[in-house]
């Protein structure tokens, strides 16, 4: 599993109505991590449990004085979670990148979820974009501050 990871002060996600076309946003935050997961083939549960607890005990918050020492439960932040396959797009050859290497969808949608609810089940507010919809994400990113995390790497 990959992940992108950002501090944001707020973010959003919205999806098209299929009968309107109106936009329905389907998450939204205040304040906290924007994370978009990209789930690859040959990922399993226990990659979702090391990259979900790696990425909630992040010290990626400030504290009173300035240092990053704060996970996002000690700073009541909340996490929007948006499902990404283009994560795993490999671009060394041609000009087009390939996705073989991402998970197929139902494997990437039963990862995914389960990632949502390991998150949840650590204590944090969970919002979600929608998995396999064309989505708008829109976030402030408050730093930058931006890792990207991969389970098959050394944290």
């Amino acid at each position: 599993m990959r992940a992108v990871v950002q501090r944001v002060s707020r973010a959003c996600v919205s999806v098209a109505d299929k009968t309107s076309g109106e936009e329905k946003t389907t998450g939204e935050i205040a304040g906290g991590m924007l994370v978009l997961l990209g789930v690859a083939e040959g990922d399993t549960q226990d990659d979702v449990i090391s990259l979900a607890r790696k990425i909630v005990g992040l010290r990626f918050f400030e504290d009173d004085d300035g240092k990053m020492n704060c996970d996002i439960k000690s700073v009541n932040g909340r996490m929007l979670v948006v499902s990404q396959f283009t994560l795993l797009g490999d671009c060394r050859k041609g000009r087009r990148p390939s996705f073989v290497k991402a998970a197929p969808p139902e494997l990437a949608n039963t990862l995914y979820e389960s990632f949502v609810a390991e998150v949840r089940g650590q204590g944090v507010d969970v919002q979600t974009g929608r998995f396999q919809e064309h989505m708008h994400v829109e976030l402030v990113n408050d730093g930058p501050m931006t890792l990207l995390l991969d389970s098959h790497k050394e944290f």
